[in-house]
């Protein structure tokens, strides 16, 4: 008898605990929609990482990502709450959001270096970064409006040496005496195969360019009402850029050349053993407080840079285009090769 009782008690706080359990594992996961701002290629990994590898629904999350593209304008279906988060390019779309007046926040920041570069021909006498104010440069409409401002702030490059940059290498191929922009993760493994030539590759971030890139951009009112969301969404893709970085990125490479047939295994390598090579993403303060980390003093440095470059203006309140609220909570750091 006392056999029975004993059994039945044991079942009984079986079906106790299965039911207590029941709730965490059948829980709905919230439904998240994510635009990044071009075509799926490795300087999305990460992002697609955490969703191949079921990172996302390790967090409560059901995420679909909205690839952008040459007719996709993913940041205006932002505000209007078509999309949860964006993927926004770089600190300087969180001043204009702020300029604006369009109620959006970086919230992460996953890429500690902006990847932007310029590449130059070997074998031309171009040892230094100064060396380039020598040359013709091709530079898209953006970056002169951009980037190229504080080059001739900082360094005294000048608008005379600048061409249109139609995002064709051929021009500065067949131009020695030339240098384009492009991202050290893309362009310059682009420009080796067309040419067969090595190209000289100057990262500006290396030259004091401070901008953050490949930041999480979201709605004031989502980080409002739903911050635990929000906080998930960052967590999860910290983690899975450090899994792309450091680890098996198979099935998340599988996944953006599915989205983009025109990606190749080759380039993903490349884009990766880059992003690794020059600190894109783990180096400065997250190598301490964790990828994705933002600092007030480094975004005060970058905003003092736009406004000596005249690219924003002085009296723009730069502090409420971003929160750190969310990141440098070491999130992912035991993920770091030893």
């Amino acid at each position: 008898m006392r056999l029975v009782q004993t059994c039945r008690a044991l079942a009984a706080g079986l079906a106790l605990g299965a039911s207590a359990a029941a709730p965490a594992l059948a829980q709905a996961l919230d439904k998240v929609s994510f635009g990044t701002n071009w075509v799926a290629q490795g300087e999305h990994g990460g992002f697609y990482q955490a969703l191949a590898d079921g990172t996302y629904r390790k967090y409560g999350l059901d995420v679909t990502v909205v690839p952008g593209g040459p007719s996709v304008n993913n940041q205006i279906l932002l505000p209007v709450g078509k999309i949860d988060f964006f993927l926004s390019a770089n600190s300087l779309q969180g001043f204009d959001a702020v300029a604006q007046n369009v109620p959006v926040l970086e919230v992460a920041a996953l890429f500690q270096k902006d990847p932007q570069v310029l590449i130059a021909h070997p074998d031309q006498g171009i040892e230094k970064f100064e060396d380039l104010k020598n040359l013709t440069l091709f530079i898209s409409a953006e970056g002169v409006a951009t980037y190229y401002q504080w080059l001739k702030a900082d360094y005294g490059f000048k608008d005379s040496q600048v061409r249109p940059y139609t995002f064709n290498s051929q021009p500065f191929i067949i131009n020695p005496k030339s240098a384009m922009q492009g991202y050290a993760t893309s362009e310059p493994f682009a420009v080796e195969k067309a040419a067969h030539f090595k190209p000289k590759v100057f990262l500006l971030a290396n030259q004091g360019f401070s901008a953050y890139s490949t930041l999480i951009e979201t709605r004031r009112d989502l980080i409002e009402k739903k911050p635990d969301l929000v906080q998930r969404f960052v967590d999860a893709s910290i983690v899975g850029w450090y899994n792309y970085i450091y680890h098996d990125n198979s099935a998340a490479n599988a996944m953006i050349k599915k989205q983009n047939p025109e990606m190749t295994d080759d380039l993903l390598a490349y884009s990766v053993a880059k992003m690794k090579e020059y600190g894109i993403v783990d180096s400065g303060d997250a190598t301490t407080l964790g990828v994705g980390v933002m600092t007030d003093a480094r975004m005060k440095n970058f905003f003092d840079e736009m406004v000596r470059a005249g690219v924003v203006k002085a009296a723009l309140d730069y502090r409420k285009s971003y929160t750190t609220q969310f990141v440098g909570k070491k999130v992912g750091l035991e993920l770091r090769p030893k």
